[in-house]
């Protein structure tokens, strides 16, 4: 039996899908089959922006006609928002499932009902039995990527008047730290040299009185060598204890924050609990912590009522923090969300002209980190990927991504730890920010 896997989405979306692949795998299918190959096809959707609910749409239509025999099995937010609108897509076919995002867990079962030869609608019917939590999704080993994700939190207790996310996946949970400890071990003593802590809102990490600064510190305490890589943070999870933890060695100087606007008047109607000047201290401050962390940042465009100044203010602001990179969208209106129905809308056009505006940006401020990490030693993860003669595709431990040549050395395990210098930055190469040489 082959299987077929896709995700939309974020980091966690993409950590829920590998630990699907273990169970497929370890059940005896194989997990990379082609579209046309599979038996089994499942989509784990996103449903953060009209956009991405409409690139799922057009997927399952071309992989519900491109071969009539498999299954497709959709789930994650869009198929626990939208499931009536993609119920449509099958057309009486009777080969479309859709699993809402709450059940994703359940899917965990399925390859065992379908190896003893339930049909799909019979095995998915006896499937939701709330057996599994929403921290199963835990992959044992890896199929897609080379570093492995250690699935902390989920949910939101904001209610940011833009986002569905809250909507689909609901409040905030979080792993028990003793079971994120014993897998985070097992990562470790499986020889991977980082791990990255991945949720909706890790900064929410709530166990009784533990919080996110204490929990890195029970981690960091109960392990030897693994670094941690922490994924995007809300600028109000921030603390002095937090910043304190963030010092140690073994915390990777990489930081994704949720910005999202940096106009005063953007983030109130949006919102969202802080000021632009709090957000500079912040980068200030991260940037005492880990001395030139790489530095990342959400950023909407087109916000109801964001007029060209209080663009230019978010322009301004991201200039003068110089990220290494801007992750920027247009704004997209979200049923059931606040901001809806707000007046103000701003043309698509023009949102569209500021994510570019946002974009130029973001690639010149890339350049110039690698640019001046240059010559710089640091430890860096061997990545997948064909290796180009003597060089081999890598991740710094400040999120460079690298071509590594290593013309007398044999390359590192996939996931593995390695030193190596930067030799400079590649200007034209695409996904690749630097070039480098093992050490």
């Amino acid at each position: 039996m082959k299987a077929r896997f896709v995700t939309f989405g974020c980091k966690l979306n993409q950590s829920e899908t590998e630990g699907l692949a273990c169970a497929f795998r370890r059940a005896g299918y194989a997990v990379d089959a082609s579209d046309a190959d599979a038996d089994v096809i499942v989509v784990n959707t996103c449903a953060v922006t009209t956009k991405a609910e409409q690139k799922a749409r057009r997927l399952i239509r071309r992989l519900l006609a491109s071969n009539p025999r498999s299954s497709v099995i959709v789930t994650g937010c869009y198929a626990q928002l939208g499931k009536a609108q993609l119920e449509r897509l099958d057309a009486g076919a009777g080969r479309l499932f859709i699993v809402p995002g709450d059940d994703k867990a359940e899917l965990l079962a399925l390859p065992e009902e379908l190896g003893q030869g339930a049909p799909p609608d019979q095995a998915l019917s006896g499937l939701a039995g709330g057996a599994h939590d929403r921290f199963s999704l835990h992959p044992a080993e890896l199929s897609f990527h080379s570093r492995p994700t250690l699935k902390i939190q989920d949910g939101c207790d904001n209610a940011c008047a833009y986002c569905a996310v809250q909507l689909a996946r609901g409040p905030s949970v979080s792993l028990a730290p003793e079971d994120a400890l014993s897998r985070l071990k097992a990562l470790e003593e499986s020889g991977f040299g980082e791990a990255a802590l991945v949720g909706v809102n890790i900064g929410q990490y709530r166990s009784g009185s533990i919080g996110l600064a204490e929990f890195l510190e029970r981690l960091l305490l109960g392990t030897k060598s693994v670094a941690l890589r922490l994924s995007s943070l809300e600028p109000n999870a921030f603390s002095d204890a937090l910043f304190a933890i963030l010092r140690h060695p073994r915390i990777r100087p990489h930081f994704h924050l949720s910005v999202q606007s940096c106009s005063e008047k953007i983030l109130r109607s949006m919102g969202r609990p802080y000021t632009a000047e709090e957000l500079f201290r912040i980068i200030e401050r991260l940037r005492e912590a880990k001395g030139d962390p790489f530095l990342a940042c959400d950023v909407i465009t087109g916000f109801p009522g964001e007029t060209k100044k209080e663009f230019e203010e978010t322009m301004r602001f991201c200039a003068n923090a110089d990220f290494a990179w801007i992750h920027a969208f247009p704004f997209s209106p979200r049923p059931g969300t606040a901001a809806f129905s707000l007046p103000g809308g701003i043309p698509p056009r023009e949102a569209a002209a500021r994510v570019q505006a946002l974009s130029s940006l973001a690639q010149q401020g890339r350049l110039r980190y690698a640019e001046r990490h240059a010559g710089r030693e640091v430890t860096a993860i061997c990545e997948d990927g064909r290796p180009g003669g003597d060089h081999f595709p890598a991740l710094s431990e400040n999120y460079l991504r690298l071509l590594v040549a290593a013309p007398d050395t044999p390359r590192p395990p996939r996931g593995r730890e390695f030193r190596c210098r930067i030799t400079r930055a590649a200007q034209a190469a695409p996904r690749v920010d630097a070039l480098g040489e093992m050490i």
